[in-house]
């Protein structure tokens, strides 16, 4: 399985990360253990499967 580590500003900010939905300019994620969080007024900017790595942008 593929677990992601949230990107912000090239700071790494949550992981483990197996989900992730863009729900109206919030960002929700879902670790391994089902623990959630929620990122508002981001947008999905890359996904890198090869780096394990989903970059939010701040939508502006």
């Amino acid at each position: 399985m593929c677990e992601f580590n949230v990107i912000i500003d090239g700071i790494k900010t949550f992981g483990d990360v197996i989900y992730a939905k863009d729900e109206k300019n919030v960002i929700k994620v879902k670790t391994v253990l089902g623990e959630v969080r929620e990122f508002e007024n981001y947008k999905i900017f890359e996904i890198d499967v090869n780096n394990a790595k989903l970059v939010l942008k701040k939508i502006q």
